[in-house]
């Protein structure tokens, strides 16, 4: 675990370049005598006329003369963000400026911080765990409203209250078999058996979700993936631009235009969807095409909605049927589109297929509302399937998935009568796995590792 150092950090918190107002943060024990160094208000004569969560006026001096009006707000500790006494100068935006009052915060004692240091410090003054330490990131990162809705559920505790309450009912159930094994040789069992069955099936119902919400999760935090596929020349590529409205794919009557993925990003109702136009799918000896098509493949294993173009004029009900079944048996939703209707309109029914079909003109922009509206469906009905907590972070995901083989594990060895000494390096396991998530158990590389993507101002 890294310790708390005792140097006073500063950083410009707002966004790098001019603007109407820039704060720069200071945090530390130095922080009052720092500030007072390069701060002149009639309200500050001396340190002790801080007072807790006060906003103070007055002027940055350098060399007795007058930088900037600012606004100094300060927090007293622990009842600030890091814990510790921090100082907010609200400045004017120029460049100049923001660099002039961190220089001279730097000249009087202050060290530059590193990214995400605030956030760090407050995760090891305890203000907040590692998972809320986390979710910090993702609601600055956030991009629309659903994914800065996990990030604030995550924020306030989340799910990390429910993994603190369950780790500490299996510590001493570990506790009591660690204690089992101080008396050996005397054949004694302090640790229920059948109670710790009972919480390992509870641990299991209650991890088991958050495993599987993961592929929501991670969806809402980069956008659901929506592959567009099908046959070449059935408006794929059509279809992309009238959903973002502009020319985005190049449009042509020659098959096998699109022999690489075309990736865009587009907002509707707080949701966000990664649209990704890709090669037509047909056999063909051309080397690029191929390479193209197998990209396609890649693309549809990680999508959430497969969205399958087909000429309604020009189409091969066998590899329909064979293209949307191998889909159905990866577990991904399908949106099917009949278009070109305007050419020829007729109805199609395959038995073997039980999706209603969207008959679509996209060049004409006919039906484009009804495939929206079918994405929004299937995007609010996965949303309710995940209403409780969800993880968006593949560092959880993979210390639950790890936590679950361990409870697994610790099951399997009662139900076979082990030593409690192979139980104890289970529980153990599961243990440190679920004590990752919250920063209970960590090690300086995963720190590192996670606040090395924060901003320096955080």
């Amino acid at each position: 675990m890294k310790k708390i150092k005792e140097n006073t950090i500063c950083s410009i918190s707002t966004k790098k370049g001019e603007g109407a107002i820039a704060v720069i943060r200071i945090s530390g024990k130095k922080t009052k005598s720092i500030c007072k160094k390069i701060f002149s208000s009639k309200k500050i004569k001396k340190i002790s006329d801080f007072k807790p969560n006060s906003t103070y006026y007055g002027k940055i001096v350098t060399q007795k003369k007058e930088l900037d009006e600012v606004i100094l707000t300060y927090f007293q500790s622990p009842k600030s963000y890091t814990g510790e006494d921090v100082i907010e100068i609200s400045c004017h935006g120029s460049e100049y400026i923001q660099n002039t009052i961190i220089q001279l915060l730097i000249n009087n004692g202050c060290s530059l911080a590193k990214r995400g240091e605030f956030t760090l410090r407050a995760f090891l003054n305890g203000k907040l765990d590692l998972s809320q330490a986390e979710s910090v990131a993702n609601l600055i990162s956030s991009k629309n409203e659903k994914s800065h809705h996990l990030a604030m559920k995550q924020m306030r505790g989340g799910y990390s209250e429910n993994i603190k309450s369950l780790r500490n009912r299996l510590i001493k159930f570990g506790a009591l078999i660690e204690l089992e094994l101080d008396f050996s040789t005397e054949d004694v069992e302090f640790a229920n058996r059948e109670e710790l069955l009972e919480l390992l099936s509870l641990m299991k119902e209650k991890i088991t979700p958050l495993i599987a919400s993961f592929k929501y999760g991670n969806a809402i935090k980069h956008g659901i993936p929506i592959t567009i596929v099908g046959p070449p020349n059935s408006g794929k590529s059509t279809l992309l631009n009238k959903i973002l409205n502009e020319e985005r794919a190049i449009v042509s009557d020659v098959k096998g235009t699109t022999r690489d993925v075309i990736e865009e990003i587009f907002t509707l109702e707080g949701f966000q969807f990664r649209f990704i136009d890709t090669a037509g799918l047909r056999k063909t000896k051309d080397k690029i095409e191929k390479i193209g098509i197998q990209k396609t493949y890649e693309k549809i294993k990680t999508a959430a909605v497969i969205i399958y173009v087909f000429d309604i004029n020009d189409f091969s009900e066998v590899q329909l049927k064979n293209d949307i079944l191998s889909f159905l048996e990866k577990d991904i939703e399908i949106i099917l589109i009949a278009n070109k209707i305007d050419l020829k309109k007729k109805e199609i029914n395959i038995k073997e297929i039980n999706e209603k079909i969207i008959y679509s003109a996209i060049v004409n922009n006919e039906g484009i509302e009804n495939i929206l509206s079918c994405i929004l469906q299937k995007a609010k009905k996965w949303e309710k399937t995940n209403q409780d907590f969800v993880i968006t972070n593949q560092r959880h995901f993979e210390a639950l998935t790890n936590t679950l083989k361990s409870l697994n594990a610790v099951k399997n060895g009662i139900q076979s009568n082990i030593s409690g000494e192979l139980l104890a390096i289970d529980i153990k396991e599961a243990l440190n796995c679920l004590g990752e998530i919250t920063g209970e158990i960590t090690n300086e590389d995963i720190l590192d590792s996670i606040f090395k993507d924060f901003c320096i101002g955080k």
